[in-house]
């Protein structure tokens, strides 16, 4: 999700655009703002981040303004981070301290839900609920998702506001210490009852193939941990400065913001198979599976869809846009922060 992340309308044509509100602020997914500048020195203008190269195989990249997403929401505040549950899409909204659930039957903002200040690591669905980190009050929120209704604030610090949160079948999971603790929250009391020490600054963390895996990334680590066991399975060296991960195809991936790469770890065996050129170097940014496939975000490549069969991005999209990406229900959602909008985009209609 994990392992983070807005200012410019664009103009978007689409046959059918569904707006809610418009929206301006910063994300926790975002690169953190510069130092100020010494009272002695010049200031002078910003300079653009350097433009991200992404892949140079013929035929793969596309522009994002061939893209005619189905929906567009505009939310107050920026829309963020995911997740995805049978019934609705779920957005975190950092400058407003909401978040909001998005029904893709009808297209349609149902609800805005106020939770703990400065929502940020990510969302996790599990055990009936949203689970929602906050780093303005070092909790964990809980939603339950037939009521839309905090039911519970647990005291668990997010260590890193571009991190993750995940929800195995046993517990719920996140880093709470930059020392390298990843804490094990019981749904049943809503408290933390174990912690397992992993890499110091883990930052993201996701659950799949039978794992719970978390990011390190000045480390340049991956590990796996078994959520039965409270162990450490294995820990892998990947690619340079991953953040965000996700699983699917038998494997663990994870985004590594140091070279753009996208790194692949077989999930029994915990040895990386390859590391994979996506061109989306840089702070922000997620990574998600669905529908077979990997998908990347990234600012200035919103998104790049990599084939776990040939291992290689197979289309890339550049252009404005980008932040944070799932599959469900059919659709790519990406959460354009800059553009202060939600695209919904058919798989179908992605050419």
């Amino acid at each position: 999700m994990k392992i983070l992340n807005v200012n410019a309308a664009r103009r978007i044509t689409c046959a059918t655009i569904f707006v809610v509100a418009t929206v301006s602020a910063a994300s926790a997914q975002d690169a953190p703002p510069a130092a100020p500048p010494a009272a002695s020195a010049k200031r002078g203008p910003r300079q653009p981040p350097p433009p991200k190269p992404g892949v140079s195989t013929p035929g793969v990249k596309r522009e994002m303004t061939a893209i005619t997403p189905d929906a567009v929401y505009a939310i107050e505040g920026t829309p963020d981070w995911q997740v995805i549950t049978d019934e609705a899409v779920w957005v975190s909204n950092g400058p407003k301290n909401t978040i909001h659930r998005l029904d893709p039957k009808t297209n349609k903002v149902e609800a805005a839900i106020t939770v703990a200040r400065r929502p940020c690591s990510g969302l996790a669905a599990g055990f009936g609920s949203i689970w929602v980190p906050s780093c303005g009050e070092k909790v964990v929120s809980r939603i339950d998702i037939k009521t839309n209704e905090v039911t519970a604030v647990i005291a668990a610090t997010p260590s890193q506001s571009e991190g993750g949160i995940a929800a195995s079948p046993e517990a719920v999971w996140i880093v709470t210490d930059a020392k390298g603790v990843l804490s094990r929250i019981d749904p049943a009391t809503n408290k933390v009852t174990a912690e397992v020490e992993v890499p110091p600054n883990s930052a993201g963390a996701t659950y799949g193939e039978g794992l719970v895996w978390i990011t390190t990334p000045d480390k340049n680590l991956l590990t796996g941990v078994d959520p039965k066991t409270n162990k450490v399975t294995f820990t892998v060296e990947v690619g340079p400065r991953p953040r965000f991960v996700t699983t699917g195809a038998g494997s663990a991936w994870t985004l590594n913001q140091g070279d753009g790469t996208v790194s692949r770890v077989d999930a029994k065996t915990g040895k990386l198979v390859t590391n994979i050129e996506a061109g989306i170097p840089g702070s922000g940014g997620e990574l998600a599976f669905g529908n077979g496939h990997v998908w990347a975000t990234a600012f200035q490549i919103p998104i790049s869809e990599i084939d776990p069969a040939v291992n290689q991005v197979v289309r890339q999209w550049t252009g404005a846009g980008g932040d944070s990406i799932r599959v469900g229900h059919g659709s790519v959602w990406l959460s354009n922060l800059r553009e202060q909008n939600l695209w919904r985009i058919s798989l179908s209609g992605l050419k």
